[in-house]
């Protein structure tokens, strides 16, 4: 009966230990946001590195998403009469959940990972361990830019998903659905309210902040060797991935719930 329950009780004891790992180092790296020195260089990098070249993966995701999206409301509602909602639920779905879900993840993808080799592959090769030789701090070096960045370059990245979503449900709308391009426009416009694209970009700031973070965790927590470095990866890939469908959920009853 011991064993059984040691066996039961071992990963959660586990899992909590990681959490608050995981919540530590997030910590630490909150701690050192506003404390000198400030590395620009690094920042405007990260800056580059996560939000411009992150542009296409997203833009291609919105914009696919948003027009089948439309197809989708478009055939559903056909089952009721309710055609005319495709434009109001297209802007609404991409402002609120899909922009940012999407969004994160496809960056999560991109940037997680790499941020998560880079940062393991020096610490393999011990670029870390000489940075503290230099009286430079690791943490404020490699993860603070990185993170900042991630956290104020989603939100844009969310905005223009969002924009080029609802382009694709328009374009969709009017060469496929027959809407009149007016009036979809001004339908999209009317129902779309300031706080369902505020609510998003928030999120997004949230899993930027989460993408970045777990990036820099896995790899500052690399095992040695090549392999570690693999397992580092796949590990801020699934866990940012992970996170950020919980944040989702965790904002969207906060912010939409009464």
């Amino acid at each position: 009966m011991t064993a059984a329950l040691g066996a039961l009780g071992r990963p959660v004891l586990e899992a909590l230990a990681a959490i608050g790992r995981v919540a530590l180092f997030a910590g630490a790296i909150l701690s050192h946001i506003l404390r000198p020195p400030f590395y620009l260089r690094e920042l405007g990098a990260s800056l580059l590195q996560i939000g411009w070249f992150s542009l296409p993966v997203v833009g291609l995701t919105a914009i696919f998403t948003g027009g089948a999206l439309a197809l989708q409301i478009y055939a559903g509602g056909s089952r009721f009469n309710a055609e005319a909602v495709v434009p109001s639920i297209v802007a609404i779905g991409m402002a609120r959940e899909l922009g940012p879900v999407l969004g994160g993840l496809m960056v999560a993808a991109r940037v997680a990972s790499s941020i998560a080799a880079e940062i393991g592959t020096m610490k393999v090769t011990e670029q870390i361990d000489a940075l503290v030789t230099l009286s430079t701090n690791p943490l404020k070096y490699l993860a603070v830019p990185r993170v900042l960045a991630a956290t104020l370059a989603m939100p844009v990245l969310v905005a223009v998903g969002d924009a080029i979503g609802i382009m694709g449900g328009w374009l969709v709308g009017i060469t496929r659905l027959d809407f009149n391009s007016a009036a979809y426009l001004k339908n999209t416009v009317d129902f779309l309210e300031p706080w369902d694209i505020g609510s998003g970009l928030v999120k997004g700031a949230v899993f930027g902040f989460i993408v970045a973070l777990m990036g820099c965790y896995h790899g500052m927590h690399s095992a040695r060797g090549a392999q570690g470095v693999g397992r580092a990866t796949k590990s801020a890939v699934v866990s940012a991935s992970v996170l950020i469908l919980a944040a989702n959920y965790v904002l969207t009853e906060l912010f939409f719930t009464s």
